[in-house]
């Protein structure tokens, strides 16, 4: 996806771009780059898992060896997985920005984690 402003932005709270805000634009990525069956079915929950594995710091390798037995999935996400770098950072600076915003609204850092944590899986599937 390609936006007017950067991570840093929404992590600093000067531009208002959310979960919801991430998850369809990402849906529509999907279905222009793959079709519209694709940001319906499975295949858009994958890519969004893909992005919050890579939003929370891990290697996209560890995500793509869980599927190696599934040779179509894990050939999918070999190919596409260069692609979804600013995804995840995207998506990690959405999460920064909400476990601040709960920190700031008087949780503890490891409540504000969890809070962000169970919104972001929520939105799975």
């Amino acid at each position: 996806m390609e936006w007017q402003f950067t991570p840093q932005q929404v992590v600093k709270g000067e531009v208002g771009y959310g979960l919801a805000d991430f998850r369809r634009n990402l849906r529509a990525e999907v279905a222009q780059n793959l079709g519209a069956a694709a940001a319906s079915d499975g295949t858009f929950d994958l890519l969004y898992d893909l992005c919050y594995w890579l939003a929370t710091g891990r290697a996209p390798e560890h995500f793509i060896a869980r599927f190696r037995h599934d040779p179509p999935v894990h050939q999918f996400l070999e190919q596409v997985a260069p692609w979804m770098h600013a995804n995840g950072q995207m998506l990690g600076a959405i999460l920064q920005r909400s476990i601040m915003d709960e920190v700031d609204n008087g949780a503890t850092l490891e409540q504000a984690l969890r809070a962000a944590d169970g919104a972001a899986r929520a939105c799975e599937g």
